[in-house]
């Protein structure tokens, strides 16, 4: 049985007497543990299906079932609070706190939780040691090079141990460098930690260190297979 099962996912909006439908019957298996990669040019719809299956966005047809459970099915404040738990978000632009260290950052998540003081310490802690980022705890983002502010997004997305990692272009804004240490990093989480990871990018580097990349194009997939490999690319 697939962690993931999305069934005929269709998203519509409606302007005017316009119906923009970026997502169209998508039927969809994510094995656990698998790195899945979505490409397509913009508007194709890959960041409609990574919010629909990270529970942010809801579909308005179609079931999405993560774990056993439908997430469609879910009143708002139950499928909030099954997010928390089990969704890991990576953005393109960081969105950590500026006032607040990396530490405090990555400690945030858990302040929703029914955790001591010391826990989440420890948690925040692992998090921060499992990125490669924790002698920059102290550092505020304005401190730290673009590189390592997306580590500590990660860190962050990571601290509440996850069901699933989403990133949405977690490599926009870097330079091909920082962009390596970045995706290293995230193969690292799915290779020894068997997190399952779902990536949008538009970089075919970037989809090269995934298992499997769909193709989008107009809100249906146009391919689905294995990336060629790249030069440079090591798990």
């Amino acid at each position: 049985m697939s962690l993931i099962e999305c069934r005929g996912l269709t998203r519509e909006y409606h302007k005017g007497d316009t119906v923009i439908r970026p997502l169209d019957e998508v039927d969809l298996d994510v094995d656990r543990g698998e790195f899945l990669a979505l490409m397509g040019p913009s508007g194709s719809g890959k960041t409609t299906l990574l919010n629909l299956i990270a529970g942010i966005d809801a579909p308005t047809a179609g079931a999405i079932t993560v774990d056993g459970v439908q997430i469609t099915r879910l009143s708002r404040n139950r499928l909030a609070a099954w997010r928390s738990v089990h969704i890991g978000y990576v953005f393109q632009l960081y969105n950590l706190v500026p006032v607040l260290t990396a530490f405090e950052n990555v400690e945030l998540p858990l302040l929703l939780q029914s955790l001591s003081r010391r826990e989440r310490r420890k948690r925040t802690w692992d998090a921060l040691q499992a990125i490669g980022i924790a002698d920059r705890h102290d550092h505020f983002p304005r401190q730290l090079s673009g590189g390592q502010e997306q580590r500590v997004a990660i860190a962050r997305a990571i601290v509440t141990d996850p069901t699933i990692l989403v990133a949405d272009e977690p490599t926009g804004d870097l330079d091909r460098d920082a962009a390596r240490e970045v995706m290293t990093q995230l193969k690292n989480l799915n290779v020894e930690m068997d997190k399952t990871v779902i990536l949008v990018t538009h970089d075919p580097q970037t989809a090269a260190y995934a298992d499997r990349t769909i193709r989008l194009d107009k809100g249906r997939f146009v391919s689905d297979g294995r990336p060629e490999p790249t030069a440079g690319v090591t798990a």
